[in-house]
């Protein structure tokens, strides 16, 4: 089975609030986002496995940010698509792999993924992530990525993922992303677990 075909089963077979990454706001993310973009007239933003979060919601709610989701699976985005209604069209939808897709060079203001980089866990996945980040970032454009903390699951719907230390998260991009802060997050899963997670913010150089 493919990673496509793995996540597209999953939002197939799961309602998108039933699924252990679910929040009914990505409070951290949103508070991140705003924070940074505090003060500028408008932001671009990308959403990296953005599916069926409802970040996209809350950032079109504060009516200063040019939104993209990207996600693997067509069917998570679909969760999406029909939830905004007539507000879909105020975002760019991209479905594929972030190792793979073509994304629009120095496009985006902040680079924003929780819980897509902890399932690369091929060394060569991880180096064209990051390729992809230098390209679409902006210079002096924030990265936030979130991924599991070493307390974290070693397993997250039936796959494996790599759990982070800061340091060792921020270690996988190189020196052109400052590290400018690192938080934690205990996630409340829907099923009732609590899952650690490490999130670091960079500033593209």
């Amino acid at each position: 089975m493919t990673a496509r075909s793995h996540w597209e089963s999953v939002y197939q077979r799961k309602a998108a609030d039933s699924v252990s990454w679910f929040q009914p706001h990505a409070r951290q993310s949103l508070d991140l986002i705003q924070r940074i973009s505090a003060g500028a007239a408008s932001s671009c933003v990308i959403d990296l496995g953005g599916g069926a979060s409802t970040l996209v919601d809350d950032l079109l709610a504060a009516g200063r940010f040019e939104m993209s989701v990207l996600d693997i699976s067509g069917a998570a985005l679909d969760v999406a698509r029909t939830r905004l209604g007539k507000a879909v069209h105020q975002v760019q939808w991209i479905e594929g792999d972030i190792t793979e897709v073509a994304l629009r060079e120095e496009r985006f203001d902040i680079w924003h993924d929780r819980a897509v980089f902890h399932f690369l866990t091929d060394e060569a996945q991880r180096q064209a992530y990051v390729e992809q980040v230098r390209r679409a970032a902006r210079p002096g454009g924030h990265v936030i990525v979130a991924a599991f903390g070493p307390d974290g699951p070693t397993q997250c719907s039936g796959l494996p993922v790599v759990r982070y230390a800061p340091g060792e998260l921020h270690a996988q991009f190189g020196g052109a992303f400052e590290l400018l802060e690192h938080l934690q997050e205990a996630h409340h899963t829907p099923g009732g677990a609590i899952q650690q997670f490490v999130y670091c913010h960079c500033v593209l150089h």
